[in-house]
């Protein structure tokens, strides 16, 4: 068994690897075009998307980095391991990102009052070369997108599914890019400096959903009502189980803990009820691999003639398992 898990953390690791190799040298091929393209095509709108993909080029080597800090065996200084440095990598991401959003924005904001007050020269007529380049970045920013996503699942990393979801907004900034330059050649060149402006409101808002969902798996947020409501049900289902008397789910970066409580007879031996706990701990762990750990405590179940449960007594009884 650790032999095959070794082996599918070697796997995942090397799958890591390829998807930042191939990531940084498509994105650093793509912005270095997308400069050229907007430097002699006199296109601001193609700069900054430029720009975009030289910070996802960057981005792509710190997801890397992370996933396989992450991946990284529990020690005798970090006993629940390293999960959560994904996180930290995707909140340092989503820094960049406002980074690089906010620069986009200021130019773009600077370009766009002075053309207003009249400083007409500050505009330009984009040529036909960054309006190629702005159709070339969409397709590539499409297959980039259902790459890094497809990766991400078979890994379930949320650092490499932040940078997938980094993609797909570069998809519709480089749409934005080719409206623009497009609208720029028929008569509208104020146009092109807006397109940087609707790419820098892109980029900061997925830096805002990297960076609350980066929060959310440091703070312990639980996991959504339909993970919860699914392990509800296994437990339920396990023969023994009269009742949850308390269920809690902790996020703790790609995986969650799972701390539980449930009813058992309690005119049963403390093996009998142990061998039900070990087998709600199974089946929590075998129907959810994202569990990284899970508790089971096991509080005596009584009924009375109304039906009620009897609230006297919590007992002692608690399975601690991990995996």
């Amino acid at each position: 068994m650790e032999y095959q898990e070794g082996a599918a953390e070697k796997q995942r690791q090397q799958l890591a690897v390829r998807v930042s190799v191939v990531c940084t040298a498509v994105n650093l091929l793509l912005a270095a075009f997308k400069f050229a393209a907007g430097i002699w095509g006199k296109s601001s709108a193609m700069i900054s998307d430029g720009v975009d993909s030289a910070t996802d080029a960057i981005s792509a080597v710190a997801v890397s980095a992370g996933v396989r800090m992450a991946r990284k065996k529990s020690d005798q200084n970090h006993q629940y391991g390293h999960e959560r440095l994904e996180c930290i990598v995707s909140i340092l991401l989503a820094m960049g990102l406002f980074l690089t959003g906010g620069g986009i924005g200021l130019d773009a904001a600077s370009k766009i009052i002075r053309a207003l007050s009249g400083n007409a020269e500050v505009l330009s007529v984009p040529t036909l070369l960054p309006l190629i380049a702005a159709m070339m970045s969409i397709a590539v920013k499409l297959w980039l997108y259902c790459f890094t996503r497809a990766a991400a699942r078979k890994m379930d990393s949320p650092a490499l599914m932040a940078n997938a979801w980094n993609y797909r907004s570069d998809v519709f900034s480089s749409l934005g890019s080719l409206a623009a330059i497009a609208g720029a050649r028929l008569g509208l060149p104020i146009l092109d400096p807006v397109a940087s402006a609707v790419i820098c409101l892109l980029i900061l808002k997925a830096a805002y959903e990297i960076c609350r969902d980066a929060i959310n798996q440091m703070v312990d947020a639980s996991c959504d009502e339909t993970t919860n409501e699914g392990i509800r049900k296994v437990v339920l289902s396990v023969e023994g189980v009269r009742g949850v008397d308390l269920l809690m789910t902790r996020l703790f970066g790609s995986r969650f803990y799972v701390d539980i409580e449930i009813a058992v007879d309690g005119e049963q031996t403390l093996s009998q009820a142990h061998r039900i706990a070990e087998q709600v701990h199974d089946a929590v762990e075998s129907s959810f691999p994202g569990a990284k750990h899970c508790m089971v405590h096991m509080n005596p179940y009584e009924e009375r003639k109304d039906g009620k449960k009897d609230e006297t007594d919590k007992g002692e009884g608690t399975v601690d398992s991990g995996s």
